[in-house]
């Protein structure tokens, strides 16, 4: 049965799956410390768990609902850490918990589902991005190669764009994945390009997105699309 919460106090836990670089983490914080920021003022205590050092919740009734963050990883790469968190994600879907994932969480759990993520072929697609299906578009910050290329037969897809086809996904009413990075500020994006960009994406992909970065992307929207699911509004 899927709960809904009118008040406050609901508690997320945070499934930790990357680290910031150590030179960025004193003035950004940490990816769960911007996810906190993102998702502050909507009723929500958080609990981080660092599932990439084997750190996992005891069970999936640890807390109200899911968030798994972002990562340099590949989902599919061989860690210790990657089948237990498809079995976690499995586990949250079956019991109907809510849960929702960005960019490596995004694909993870379209890959514990039946998914495929592979290297997109067209490269890297970092800073301003839309995202269009219809008459409805979000602008929003990216930083990735790795994508959903086939979505799982449970999935909608919901948002995308000829570089990112599977940007945005609705499972049902319990879960919502997207791509690129509402938590990301375009400061972070900036300074992101120079501790990790530089001699790994091609020189004018960086470029033009330095160039592009604006502060008016859409990150609200999402956040509020996040805030529905997790508390079981989304069509209410």
């Amino acid at each position: 049965m899927i709960k809904s919460y009118s008040g406050e106090h609901m508690k997320i836990g945070i499934l930790q799956t990357g680290l910031g670089p150590d030179v960025l983490v004193d003035e950004f914080g940490d990816y769960p410390d911007m996810f906190q920021v993102f998702l502050a003022g909507r009723g929500f205590t958080f609990e981080t768990y660092r599932v990439l050092e084997g750190q996992f919740p005891d069970s999936i009734e640890a807390c109200d609902g899911w968030l798994i963050t972002g990562s340099k990883f590949g989902a599919y790469e061989d860690h210790a850490w990657i089948p237990p968190l498809e079995d976690f994600i499995r586990d949250v879907f079956t019991q109907k918990h809510p849960i929702v994932g960005v960019c490596f969480g995004h694909q993870i759990i379209a890959q514990a589902l039946g998914g495929q993520v592979e290297k997109f072929k067209g490269g890297w697609k970092v800073g301003r991005q839309s995202y269009s299906t219809g008459d409805d578009q979000l602008t929003l910050n990216a930083y990735h190669q790795d994508q959903v290329i086939t979505p799982p037969p449970s999935a909608t897809r919901i948002l995308g764009n000829e570089h990112c086809k599977n940007a945005v996904i609705y499972y049902g009413d319990t879960a919502l994945t997207v791509q690129p990075h509402p938590e990301f500020s375009s400061d972070f994006v900036k300074a992101l390009i120079d501790a990790r960009g530089i001699g790994v994406i091609a020189p004018e992909i960086l470029q033009s997105a330095r160039d592009g970065l604006l502060p008016d992307v859409d990150a609200q929207k999402v956040a509020d699309m996040f805030e529905a699911v997790l508390k079981g509004r989304k069509n209410s």
